[in-house]
């Protein structure tokens, strides 16, 4: 897979803040990012049951506003808000957590359209507990695959892309540049959070690892 690695981890920016969610706080994880088309088209590939699996994953379920939704060998979940083509909210269930999405679209001021991806997750028990050793790069780092891997390269050629070629890709040399390089920026996300330099650092090895196969310390020879 042929991915412009500096281009890709720049266009991205990343946040980390709190929220709540039906008065309970959470923890937010933000990316942001361009792509050089319209809000209509960007929205049709983000929601398109046809579309989505040529860039992410085949989805099934009842998809409009309150209906149930399944992304094949991933999460479920229920669709929260459906306001064409600008805002996209739903829940994401897996492994018997929930957690919450959403997606805003809006120009972008230079003739593309910007899309905001917010994933929330709860605060306390075994979610703080997974927080402290992986850190937001656990979910940051998924979504910017996605978005870069897949999305952008769907929107920029039209292609579709091999779910197969996608998944292994962070083995491979680029890959693992790409994950590491991303890695290390939801740490400076992290510490901006508030999270202790240390803990971020050792959060971050931590998530590349999982997401690379190697180890922290090969990673460093």
């Amino acid at each position: 897979m042929n991915v412009d690695i500096a281009r890709q981890i720049g266009a991205v920016t990343r946040e980390v803040k709190s929220g709540t969610h039906d008065g309970k706080p959470t923890r937010v994880v933000i990316a942001a990012r361009s792509y050089n088309t319209t809000i209509e088209d960007l929205w049709d590939a983000i929601t398109n049951p046809e579309r989505l699996p040529r860039w992410f994953l085949p989805v099934t379920g009842d998809l409009q506003l309150g209906g149930h939704y399944q992304l094949t060998g991933n999460a479920g979940g229920r669709i929260t808000r459906c306001d064409p083509p600008e805002n996209l909210a739903l829940t994401w269930e897996i492994g018997g957590s929930v957690s919450w999405v959403a997606v805003q679209l809006s120009p972008d001021g230079k003739g593309g359209s910007r899309l905001e991806l917010q994933h929330a997750s709860p605060v306390g028990g075994d979610a703080d507990d997974f927080w402290n050793q992986f850190g937001p790069g656990a979910v940051g780092i998924g979504w910017e695959l996605a978005l870069t891997t897949g999305l952008d390269k769907h929107l920029t050629t039209g292609e579709s892309v091999d779910p197969g070629v996608g998944a292994n890709w962070p083995t491979t040399d680029d890959g693992r540049m790409f994950v590491q390089l991303s890695s290390d920026a939801w740490r400076r996300a992290s510490v901006a959070f508030g999270t202790s330099e240390a803990g971020a650092a050792d959060a971050a090895a931590r998530t590349t690892e999982f997401y690379t196969g190697m180890s922290h310390a090969a990673s460093d020879d």
